[in-house]
């Protein structure tokens, strides 16, 4: 008995927290909503790319190259071969993918600027 209970508060506060986000979604057009921001990448990319030393272990271990002062140009052609497929690192691979041109060109210029 206390199963059924349970089970019956633990599906309504679903159902709750569904309805809503589905209330949120349309409160929102996608089009109004914040696009990433270089921000929010350099984030995701000082995880491995701003450790002195770091090493993957995933696929293979290999070091991970910092890309602080790196060619802009040099950046976009990789984030397009990762995102293409033609370069092989799988979570450079997903990350890439996220990417539209905007993004990898202002990624470029932050990473290719020099260090103040």
């Amino acid at each position: 008995m206390a199963h059924c209970v349970l089970h019956a508060m633990l599906g309504a506060a679903f159902a709750f927290a569904m309805q809503g986000a589905a209330a949120q979604d349309k409160a929102t057009p996608s089009s109004d909503r914040p696009h990433p921001t270089v921000e929010n990448f350099h984030a995701q990319c000082i995880g491995c790319h701003g450790i002195p030393g770091y090493k993957t272990a995933f696929p293979e271990v290999y070091h991970v190259p910092r890309i602080a002062g790196q060619q802009p140009g040099y950046i976009i052609a990789a984030l397009k071969a990762y995102k293409a497929g033609e370069r092989s690192h799988p979570s450079m691979r997903g990350i890439a993918a996220s990417l539209n041109e905007d993004q990898m060109k202002k990624l470029a210029e932050y990473y290719g600027a020099p260090a103040k």
